[in-house]
């Protein structure tokens, strides 16, 4: 049907005259400008034309059905401009149910609670939401009359989807105010509209909250994406108004955009970076992220959004250049060449300048067991090494044992006096200077000296896009700020703080990027449902979390969209069990969706991922263990929880969910009473993040104790 419908409308763009397309008017429709047209001997397209006072008429594509099945939906569907605020909305003339009525309870076991309307307990009347808002009386009413967020969720759900957000907006605390500016309300038509309504509806296409339902397509390549692609979630044009904003909007200086997962941050920078090389064909851009993974993923979904986008080949050109921040720290090492020995000096202090290549894992320990026999038991630790050097040695270009006896030590969490401080340098020393002999840096070294020689040359982009911005270390946030060119919209930055799985806490205005006054945050969850979301927020309840201006981060405004099936959360009595269970789940699944690659099976480590895989196969399911950004088509996927970040699936299982595995047991061993803290943060995260990846249903199992971060 996509060649049928795409050859349709293509034949409709050129000649909407020609007799083979039937475009015709349908007798005793609610809304005259309604046409069916002849797409073949059995299908047919529903549209409105629009014709407006230019010569050619403009035509909303609603979808194309069987012959009986369209006559029936463009009887029933009409467009309108609301009254209130302008808005087109595509609206159906059957009357909206209310919600279904409770069963009946016998008279001797009723109970009558007294529970408020959510939004009457919020101060909103039908006024409020009919006569400033423009929602439908009927919705209003049944909204204001809800008791729950349930119920709510059912009523918006059958809202028009503006109307529908709106609803939520107002249920989850935001103001009339904050409705209006999140849709665009207010922005009144020009004056001259006012005696067409065909232009007026034209006009109304346009509004911020119409884009929620209507999509325009500028060219045929558009047209045939949109129509062609299997994946429709891919095909990233569908933007929530306020989404629009930030991906269009100049600022004056580095802005931040914050937001629970699936709230859209990823989108905005795809569209972001689109409009700022469209603006400007000589514009370098960089769009950049943690992973490689997830660039991968960045550079995918930039080629489906728009093909035709300049893509720079080399840091610095002209065009989109989409990295790994790592790769981008070693494309700026390796144009430095050998002038990189001012910059080596400058962060890493005298020491060869050979840095072929990385230093090995097990370097902090060796330099440990070497050079701190002086070392308290709490310290002796690679976990506090690797986090004392990359928030307060690096940063602040530490090159001296007095140099670190003076430093500032901000958020460490771990009280050092001065005998502990020369003990900690004693394995710095160490860990420096056998990385010196063997001519290696780590990945933290290698930002910060390729931040200090852009320093001294000078930046190599106009504008850096960041995603999960959580996830950087201080070297990379001084790297980024020196790569840039200072300015208007010269860093934009994405970042959830309650997904920060990597790393520790950062705050940006330390290392030259001040956000105060430009930061802003997303609430509406897109991509899992209410029910799911519900379960994933329970996960980091009870913990504190601050985002990059070292304020509290909250996850209680976080709302979802759409609504599902409740989470199942299932115990065995051992790992067969449990496998046994998942194999009945996947083959269940398996037997209900069209394609078996959007079923996820997300663990903790390797090692459980092929222990599932090995155990799935000999009960007969077929799963595949993916390690790489891209998901092959023909099998449900098997890959560990971190792997998993940035993607989706349509139902996840999260296996073996308990005390060992949630939290690792691994990472917790011998970390000291401060470590422990940040770690079991960065375990809810991840809990939290494998959760959100679910798009429709969650399952989460375990044998043995369940683990004591999933919600009760």
């Amino acid at each position: 049907m996509r060649k049928s419908a795409y050859a349709f409308l293509e034949k409709l763009t050129d000649d909407d005259s020609i007799p083979g397309l039937h475009i015709e008017p349908i007798m005793n429709a609610a809304d005259p400008r309604v046409r069916t047209g002849r797409v073949d001997s059995f299908y047919r397209a529903v549209l409105f034309k629009v014709q407006g006072q230019g010569q050619d008429a403009h035509y909303i594509y609603l979808g194309v059905w069987p012959h009986d099945d369209a006559i029936k939906v463009a009887k029933q569907t009409s467009l309108s401009v609301n009254p209130v605020n302008g808005i087109a909305e595509l609206i159906t003339s059957e009357p909206v149910p209310a919600p279904s009525a409770p069963a009946p309870v016998p008279a001797e076991s009723r109970i009558t609670p007294v529970v408020a309307p959510i939004l009457v307990e919020r101060g909103f009347d039908a006024q409020a939401l009919v006569d400033e808002l423009g929602i439908d009386q009927s919705i209003a009413e049944q909204a204001l009359a809800a008791t729950s967020q349930d119920e709510l969720m059912e009523i918006a759900e059958r809202a028009v989807e503006w109307q529908g957000l709106a609803l939520l907006g107002l249920a989850e605390g935001d103001g009339l105010s904050d409705v209006k500016e999140a849709l665009g309300i207010g922005e009144a038509a020009p004056a001259e509209l006012s005696v067409g309504a065909d232009d007026r509806l034209l006009w109304a296409l346009q509004h911020p909250a119409a884009r929620l339902q209507f999509a325009f397509i500028e060219d045929d390549d558009e047209l045939r994406r949109a129509i062609e692609d299997n994946d429709f979630d891919a095909w990233r044009v569908f933007l929530h108004p306020e989404q629009r904003k930030y991906a269009t909007t100049s600022y004056r200086g580095a802005f931040r955009l914050s937001g629970g997962a699936g709230t859209g941050k990823t989108v905005v920078l795809l569209h972001r970076a689109r409009h700022l090389a469209q603006g400007c064909r000589h514009a370098r851009v960089m769009l950049t992220t943690y992973t490689r993974t997830l660039a991968d993923a960045l550079r995918t979904d930039l080629r489906r959004l728009d093909p035709s986008l300049p893509v720079a080949s080399e840091l610095g050109d002209s065009g989109i250049y989409v990295t790994g921040v790592d790769a981008a720290v070693s494309a700026v090492l390796k144009a430095a060449g050998d002038d990189v020995a001012e910059a080596v000096a400058t962060v890493l202090g005298p020491r060869s300048t050979t840095i072929s290549r990385r230093t090995a894992s097990e370097a902090w320990q060796e330099a440990i067991d070497a050079s701190g026999p002086e070392l308290p038991d709490d310290l002796r630790s690679p976990t506090f090494f690797i986090a004392e050097y990359a928030m307060v040695v690096l940063p602040q270009q530490i090159v001296s044992p007095d140099d670190y006896l003076r430093a500032r030590r901000q958020g460490r969490g771990v009280a050092l006096d001065r005998a502990r401080r020369q003990a900690v340098w004693n394995v710095v020393s160490a860990y420096r200077a056998r990385a010196s002999i063997n001519g290696s840096i780590d990945f933290t070294e290698a930002a910060a000296v390729a931040a200090a020689w852009l320093k001294l040359r000078g930046p190599r982009v106009d504008h850096a896009l960041i995603d999960e911005g959580q996830d950087l270390s201080p070297s990379h946030w001084q790297f980024l700020r020196a790569l840039t060119t200072p300015g208007e919209d010269d860093l934009f930055i994405a970042e959830d703080s309650h997904q920060r799985i990597y790393g520790q806490r950062v705050v940006l205005g330390r290392y030259g990027i001040p956000i105060v006054g430009r930061s802003r945050r997303l609430t509406l969850n897109y991509r899992t449902t209410f029910e799911n979301l519900r379960l994933a927020v329970g996960v980091l309840s009870g913990a504190d979390y601050v985002d990059l201006e070292e304020e509290p981060e909250s996850s209680a405004t976080y709302r979802s969209a759409r609504s599902g099936p409740e989470p199942r959360l299932i115990s065995a009595g051992s790992l067969v069990d449990e496998l046994e269970s998942a194999a009945n789940i996947v083959r269940e699944w398996l037997g209900e969706v069209d394609k078996p690659e959007t079923l996820g099976i997300l663990v903790r480590d390797a090692q459980l991922a092929s222990q599932v895989v090995r155990g799935m196969e000999e009960r007969g399911v077929r799963v595949r263990l993916v390690d790489g950004p891209r998901i092959p088509a023909g099998q449900p996927v098997v890959m560990t929880m971190h792997r998993a970040k940035g993607m989706e699936f349509s139902r996840v299982l999260l296996f073996d969910v308990n005390d060992a595995h949630a939290p690792a047991r691994y990472v917790l061993k011998n970390a000291s009473d401060a470590e422990r803290s940040e770690i079991l943060l960065r375990e809810r995260s991840l809990l939290y993040v494998a959760a959100t990846r679910a798009r429709d249903e969650l399952v989460i199992m375990w044998s043995g104790s369940r683990s004591e971060l999933l919600p009760g």
